[in-house]
Parts: structure tokens; sequence; C-alpha cells
């Protein structure tokens, strides 16, 4: 049978420009798009809000939240991932990749963290099977090459996995995000309340772990990407010599570079620049690192991520585009860009025969609030 709806009266977010018009759809993809404020018989009135692509986000740690909503409370994982969905749909993300670690530490009792991806990743791929969920969900299964069993955990996955993205993560005391290895001892210390002792037993066994298994484990998680038919991306490059290292992989997009730095290197190498949302929002980055807006005053912030608050992607999209004075080119920082990044030529974008991912956002101030979320052509929120 045949469905059809029709977006009328919206302002559409297009590719490159906005535009009054109406949007139809047909049989899960967008029909086609016409020029007007006419509203035809049977379709939504929009009243002038936006429609825009469905959001599209590469780097979620909300899922986490949804399972451990206390210190130690394993909330039931079922009931976890569809409220996540849900959360997720009602802001206006249409395509998630959920963010799941792999690599462990099991022999140190001072920093243990143990497998969890594999188990968690049946469990979401199987309610995605019984049509328990109102968006797309993709894997992105980060890396750890600082722990003990990476290649392990990375071989328990293969192809039919969705594995969208791998990121190449490395954790090392005194590397990356956590050079200043003082703001990791504040986070360890404030997390889980270790002792002096404690912790410097727990560097002392992580730069030693580093030396021991580093280099095989990247080059492990590389080879798995490409196993998987994934995208590879880097994670909290904060030196040239980082970027080019993995532009030598064939990384494809950067998350959360730390630096300026980084980020003109990643722009000489052709490598796409993302930052966190939250970074933009709340002016800068909770952990030090360069600010979202300095980037994207320099043109070097290409894709948003809502990291770990998930209303924050239409937050920050918007921002870009007030900030830049270009609507289109702000929210494509969280639909078309990250849609090309991953990989996904179906949708990220307004046009004809793209998947009708699709959502109606009202302006309020300088935020949005959504008011219809369509995913392949049917409502979800």
């Amino acid at each position: 049978m045949t469905t059809e709806t029709i977006l009328a009266n919206a302002t559409l977010v297009l590719p490159t420009e906005t535009l009054r018009g109406q949007l139809r759809i047909r049989d899960g993809r967008i029909a086609d798009i016409a020029e007007g404020a006419s509203v035809p018989r049977g379709a939504v009135d929009c009243e002038g809000d936006l429609v825009m692509p469905g959001l599209i986000e590469l780097h979620t740690d909300n899922l986490e939240r949804h399972i451990e909503p206390r210190p130690r409370v394993d909330w039931p994982h079922a009931a976890a991932i569809i409220a996540h969905d849900a959360e997720l749909a009602s802001v206006g993300i249409t395509t998630v990749f959920d963010a799941l670690r792999v690599g462990s530490v099991v022999s140190n009792a001072r920093g243990n963290y143990g497998e969890y991806a594999r188990a968690l990743a049946d469990e979401i791929l199987g309610l995605r099977a019984a049509g328990a969920l109102r968006i797309s969900h993709f894997l992105h299964l980060r890396a750890e090459v600082c722990s003990e069993t990476l290649i392990e955990e990375l071989d328990k996955f293969g192809p039919r996995d969705r594995v969208g993205i791998v990121s190449l993560m490395d954790h090392t005391p005194g590397a990356r995000q956590f050079r200043d290895i003082s703001k990791l001892k504040d986070y360890h210390v404030g997390k889980y309340g270790i002792s002096d002792a404690d912790w410097e037993a727990h560097v002392a066994s992580q730069k030693a772990l580093s030396e021991r298994l580093g280099a095989a484990h990247e080059a492990a998680a590389v080879a798995a990407a490409r196993r998987y038919g994934a995208v590879l991306a880097s994670h909290d490059d904060t030196e040239p010599e980082h970027v080019a290292r993995s532009a030598a992989h064939g990384v494809r997009f950067a998350e959360f570079p730390t630096t300026a730095e980084a980020a003109r290197a990643c722009r000489a190498h052709g490598i796409r620049v993302m930052l966190g949302a939250p970074n933009l929002i709340r002016g800068g980055s909770h952990s030090g690192n360069v600010a979202a807006r300095e980037l994207a005053e320099a043109g070097m912030l290409d894709i948003l991520s809502s990291d770990y608050v998930p209303a924050s992607l239409l937050s920050a999209g918007l921002m870009l585009g007030d900030l830049w004075g270009d609507l289109a080119r702000g929210i494509a920082t969280v639909t078309a860009a990250p849609a090309e990044a991953a990989g996904l030529a179906d949708r990220g974008r307004l046009a004809a025969g793209a998947r009708a991912d699709v959502i109606r956002v009202t302006r309020i101030g300088s935020a949005g609030a959504v008011r219809g979320v369509w995913v392949q052509g049917s409502r979800v929120a």
C-alpha cells in the first residue's frame, strides 16, 4: 500500500539554502520538493516551522547513562536501550552510532574495566530485529589500544554486525587528551575515590601495558575496520604527529581533536574534524581542550556530536547557523556532514530519492523544539 505524507508551508533546510515550500514523502522516501506556502488538502501545515533532515549522531555515550543510572546500579538492558532510543528520537536524532568500548583490562585490580561490548551489541541488534526501536542504529566500536583484550574482542565482531565506525582510542596516562596527567588524576580520583598510592600504581601499569601491546592493538583495530567494512576514526588527536599517523591508517574523521594545531593538521590531510556540541553550547571544553567555537570561527569545524547530551545536537547546529549567518551550513554539521563521514549516502539531506528521515522544528529564540520526527516516512515522535 502506498503511504504519503506532505509537510507543507515549511521552511525547508536544503543542502545549501532554506526555502519556503513543501516536502512530499512516499513509501519511505522523499518523493519531491516544491516551492510555495500553499497547503494542499490532507497536508500537515507546518506554519513556517523548519523542516530538515533527521540528525545523525556518530558518537554518543548516552546509552551508558541509561544502563548505569547510578554508580554500580545495572539497569535491565532492554529497558535501557529502548529508553535511550526513545530519548534520541524525541530530540530529532534519527540515526545513531552507539559507542561501545572494546578492549578491557582484567588483571589490574586498581583499574579494572571489563568486557561488555559483544553482549550489549547483541541486545541492541536483537531489539532492532524485533522492531522495538524507533530510529536507525549502527555500532561504533571504540578500540582502546591501552588494554589487554582488544584483539580477542574485535574478533567477536564481523561484517554482519552493523559496525559502521571503529575509532582508535589511546587513554595511556600522559598521552593525547590526558597528556597533562594531573587532569587525568583529578578525573579518576573524583570518579573512583582512589588513593595516591593506587593512582601511581595504575599509571605505571597502564604505561607498561601501552608499551607492550599498544602498537599491535592499533594495527589490529585498523585491520578490523577494513574487515567489517567500517569507517575508521581517530580520537583525541593532540599533535600533528598523531594526525599524520591517523592519515596513514586511512582515518576519515577525527573525533574531538584536543588542540587547534591538531585541527589544522587534519585540514591539511583532508580529515574531517568533529567536536562535541556540549563544548560549543557551554563555551568551551570541560576538560580544557580546544573550544568548538574557536574552530568554528576559524572554519575548521565540520561535524558535531552530542557526546553525552543528546538534546545538544540540534541546539548546536542552530547555533552554528546563527554564528555563520548560514542556517543550511550549520545544520549540515549535524546531518549531511556526519552522513558523508560515515559513508551513508541515502540520508542527511532533503532531496528527491533520499531516505525520508525528517524532523520538524520550531525556533524558540536561539534554540529549537522538535515538533515531529519521521523515520523512513513513519512518524515516530
